[in-house]
């Protein structure tokens, strides 16, 4: 075995495991299962919509949820879904295109570096964000969607994946409103299954994608360029691009979407840190030979510190980027008071 475990190597065990446990720990109480006072109601965040204020007013929901309609739908007024799409079917075909750069000169090895998972997770979000907001611009042209009569702001709005009735619905408002069909019902419910599965999904790799990219790009500018040298992450074009434009996209596509930021979501930027650091540890002791990243070695008495360091790292890496979007829904309503709607 090529990982030799010296004393203070537990400690460093004990720091990502805290961070670990502490992680799923907050996502189990924020993210989990919620229960409502009001109607005794249980609902998750993301996972499961809230209910239909139609017939459940006053119920809240939960902390973080994100409706359906902000996966594709824009925080300036009047801007088209198309424009989301094309930023980010743009930003996933650029990125791709930089990937593969990357393992045409290096191979699959590069596969071994924070750098890569992050770039590919940063890929992974354009992917499905482009998805959903091509499904986004099919609902918004859709015969489905309510006639231009000022009705169709109200269904911007409106969760997608709200839950619906079991039972077959019958409008009481003058009668103007026949029985909804059956069929129609379960259509709709399929809908709202995938659109709440991909809101999850997308809204977990937004949010951890922001924390990562800030702490690859500081780590490699602010650390790795002027007192490492590391063989693949020499300053080149390439390298320079993989360590900017990540973050360039990222944040134009956040200056365009509408979706929350909610603090306790750096639970899973942790919790990637952490894999990617058990996959080290992983890989080490099955045979292989060197870190990617120095400060990760565990034969120095200095790697407490550095893993300590790493961990405190996640917080204002985090918090930078949540200050970012804070700033979009502060200042952008006083400057375009009239065109900017506050995610």
């Amino acid at each position: 075995m090529a990982l030799v475990v010296y004393w203070y190597d537990f400690i460093c065990f004990g720091i990502v495991g805290t961070a670990l446990f502490g992680a799923l720990y907050v996502l189990w109480r924020r993210e989990g299962a919620g229960q409502c006072q009001d109607k005794k109601t249980m609902y998750e965040s993301l996972l499961v919509g809230r209910p239909d204020s139609e017939f459940y007013a006053g119920v809240s929901t939960p902390r973080g949820h994100v409706s359906s309609s902000q996966l594709w739908s824009s925080c300036w007024r009047g801007l088209h879904p198309g424009y989301l799409l094309g930023i980010r079917f743009v930003s996933f075909s650029v990125l791709c295109g930089f990937s593969a750069w990357d393992i045409l000169d290096y191979d699959a090895s590069v596969f071994v570096y924070y750098t890569e998972w992050t770039f590919t997770l940063v890929i992974v979000y354009f992917a499905i964000g482009t998805i959903v907001s091509a499904y986004g611009c099919f609902l918004y042209y859709s015969n489905k969607l309510p006639s231009d009569n000022g009705e169709r702001g109200e269904f911007v709005k409106r969760d997608v994946e709200e839950s619906i009735s079991t039972y077959t619905v019958t409008s009481k408002a003058k009668g103007s409103m026949g029985t909804i069909k059956l069929q129609s019902h379960y259509d709709q419910e399929a809908i709202q299954e995938r659109a709440g599965f991909w809101g999850y999904l997308m809204q977990i790799l937004y949010q951890t994608c922001a924390g990562a990219i800030v702490l690859t790009d500081i780590v490699f500018w602010v650390i790795i360029v002027p007192f490492l040298s590391i063989a693949h992450l020499k300053v080149n074009l390439l390298m320079g691009c993989l360590h900017t434009l990540n973050a360039v996209f990222l944040l134009l596509d956040t200056s365009v979407n509408s979706l929350p930021f909610p603090w306790f979501r750096v639970s899973y930027f942790v919790l990637w840190t952490c894999c990617y650091v058990i996959f080290q540890w992983v890989i080490h002791a099955m045979g292989f030979s060197w870190w990617p990243y120095p400060f990760l070695e565990l034969s120095t008495p200095r790697a407490p510190l550095w893993y300590c360091s790493l961990a405190v790292m996640h917080i204002p890496c985090y918090g930078l980027y949540s200050l970012l979007v804070k700033a979009k829904n502060s200042i952008f309503p006083i400057l375009f008071p009239h065109a900017f709607v506050r995610c």
